[in-house]
C-alpha cells in the first residue's frame, strides 16, 4: 500500500497581512541591531520572502521600511501611557511605566538608536515621529492630571519628566539593565511626584493638581512609602 505524502497548504496573504509580516520582521531586527546594521536582505530572510518582494511593498527601500517600522513602534509607545482615569495617580503612572519599560527591555538596541539619534538614515520625518511620541505621552500625563489647559510651568514639568524617563531608560540599558525594572519604575514615579511638588511651590495651578492627586493616594501606596523614606532624611537636616 503506497504511503500518502501529506501536502502542505499555503494561504495567500492579503496586502495588509504581507505588509504587516514584513514590518514585524523589520521591527524584530531593529529591536536588536542598530538601523545601519540591518539590510533589506536581512528583512527578507527574517520574513521568509525574496528581496524583490520587500521592494514591492516598500519601493523606497530601507529608508521607507525603517520609517514604517518606526511609526509602528511609535504607536505602541504612545499607547503605553493610555490608562483609564481611575484610582491614584501613582498607580496609573506605574502601570504606564510598566508597559513603557517592557518595550525598552524588549527593543533595547533599537530603542537606543531611536532616541540617541545620529543614524545615517535619520531624517526630519523620523525626528518628527519620535517627537510625536513625546507629545502624545505629555498629553496622556496631562489627562491623568485632569488638566485641559496647562500653564507653562506645569507643561514644562511634564515634558521635563518625560525627558528624564527617556534618559533613565538609556542609562539603564547602558548599565546592563540595573537596577531591576520594578525599582526603576517606582523611582521614576517618585521623581514625577517630587517634580510636581517642587513646581507647586511656585505655581498655583500645579499646587491645585497636587492637592487633587494627593486626595486619591493612600498611606500604604507608593506616595506613603516615599514620605516614610524621605521624612527621616529631612528631619535629620541641620539648618
Amino acid at each position: 500500500m503506497a504511503s500518502e505524502v501529506p501536502t502542505r497548504t499555503y494561504r495567500r496573504l492579503s496586502v495588509e497581512e504581507r505588509r504587516g509580516q514584513l514590518l514585524n520582521a523589520a521591527l524584530d531586527l531593529f529591536a536588536h541591531r542598530v538601523p545601519e546594521d540591518v539590510s533589506l536582505d536581512d528583512v527578507a530572510e527574517a520574513a521568509g520572502v525574496s528581496r524583490p518582494l520587500v521592494y514591492r511593498y516598500f519601493p523606497g527601500g530601507k529608508q521607507q521600511l525603517y520609517e514604517a517600522a518606526l511609526r509602528s513602534a511609535a504607536e505602541e509607545l504612545e499607547h503605553c501611557f493610555a490608562e483609564p482615569p481611575q484610582g491614584p495617580l501613582t498607580q496609573r503612572l506605574a502601570r504606564a511605566l510598566d508597559r513603557y519599560l517592557a518595550f525598552v527591555d524588549e527593543h533595547d538596541a533599537g530603542f537606543s538608536a531611536l532616541l540617541q539619534g545620529g543614524s545615517v538614515i535619520e531624517t526630519s520625518r523620523t525626528t518628527a515621529i519620535v517627537d510625536g511620541v513625546r507629545r502624545a505621552a505629555a498629553e496622556h500625563i496631562l489627562s491623568h492630571l485632569d488638566v485641559k489647559e496647562p500653564g507653562p510651568r506645569l507643561r514644562m514639568t511634564v515634558r521635563m519628566w518625560i525627558t528624564a524617563v527617556e534618559a533613565a531608560s538609556l542609562i539603564w540599558l547602558d548599565e546592563e539593565k540595573e537596577p531591576p525594572l520594578d525599582e526603576l519604575r517606582d523611582w521614576l514615579v517618585e521623581q514625577f511626584v517630587a517634580c510636581l511638588v517642587a513646581t507647586a511651590g511656585r505655581d498655583p495651578q500645579t499646587a491645585g493638581v497636587v492637592r487633587a492627586a494627593l486626595a486619591l493616594e493612600t498611606a500604604e501606596g507608593p506616595l506613603g512609602e516615599l514620605v516614610r523614606r524621605v521624612l527621616p532624611v529631612v528631619g535629620d537636616a541641620r539648618l
